[in-house]
């Protein structure tokens, strides 16, 4: 199927490893134009060249902290530049800690509303009005299926994410009818180092080791394994697509079934 990709601008957020890396190298591979950022600069050219090493072609990227609103408006500005337009903005943010409520400070809280939501925020008011000119755009956020299915010890993510989650919902509907769409997708337990981090925390607090953490979180779904960040990258690159068209406003989950809610 030709995604209709070929030529598009796409932004990654927190594109130097894990999910982000593997969403530019896809939207890469079909022929989009693509720039990453993150926050650190050697991950990033890193970065670069493993999507050039895996597509043939380069990307754009610049290192900046996406907290910073100001720095978010001078990096869409320098993609806009550099290729004319903007198409697609995939938002991203690193998982804030996993920890119960009453271990939470307020200044976790605080860093998790500006990394994970704020930046959403900050990404969404530079695209849209370039999109709207152009009457074309996707906008999808990379939440958590946590956002339909909320995790222990995760309180953080499990409020914050669906914050964003609602922010896009609420988008879709007003920028729909300038042929822009804005959906969520939620990805489940996916081999990453962010996984393997919670992987950690979690074995630390319970005796085991990682490797029967990851057991027990591929045991819990059914397909009976982790997803990888290429099934994860397939699916984005099918919702920013012109083949998705009349998707939005939703949040796809790509977890292999480990949400059991009916919608």
């Amino acid at each position: 199927m030709d995604l209709g990709l070929n030529g598009r601008i796409a932004i990654v957020v927190a594109a130097s490893k894990g999910l982000g890396l593997a969403v530019a190298t896809e939207l890469s591979r079909e022929g989009a134009e693509v720039a990453i950022c993150a926050r650190n600069a050697d991950r990033l050219q890193s970065a670069t060249g493993a999507i050039r090493s895996a597509t043939g072609r380069t990307a754009y990227f610049e290192a900046f902290d996406v907290t910073d609103q100001a720095r978010v408006g001078q990096f869409v500005a320098a993609v806009e530049k550099q290729f004319g337009r903007v198409d697609i903005c995939v938002t991203n943010a690193g998982g804030p800690p996993a920890k119960p409520f009453m271990d939470v400070t307020i200044e976790q809280w605080r860093t998790a509303v500006d990394t994970t939501l704020m930046s959403a925020v900050y990404f969404a008011r530079e695209v849209l009005p370039r999109m709207q000119k152009n009457n074309w755009g996707r906008l999808l956020t990379i939440t958590s299926n946590s956002v339909k299915q909320p995790l222990d010890n995760m309180v953080l993510s499990n409020s914050i994410r669906a914050a964003v989650t609602g922010m896009a919902r609420t988008l879709a509907n007003e920028f729909g009818h300038y042929g822009i769409t804005v959906n969520n997708i939620c990805p489940g337990y996916t081999k990453t180092d962010r996984l393997g981090e919670l992987a950690d925390t979690r074995a630390a607090s319970s005796g085991e080791t990682r490797d029967q953490v990851f057991a027990r979180m591929a045991a819990m779904n059914p397909t009976g394994r982790l997803g990888t960040p290429e099934e994860f990258a397939a699916a984005v690159a099918f919702l920013v697509s012109e083949r998705a068209s009349f998707i939005n406003g939703v949040s796809l989950t790509v977890d292999g079934g480990m949400v059991r809610s009916i919608m």
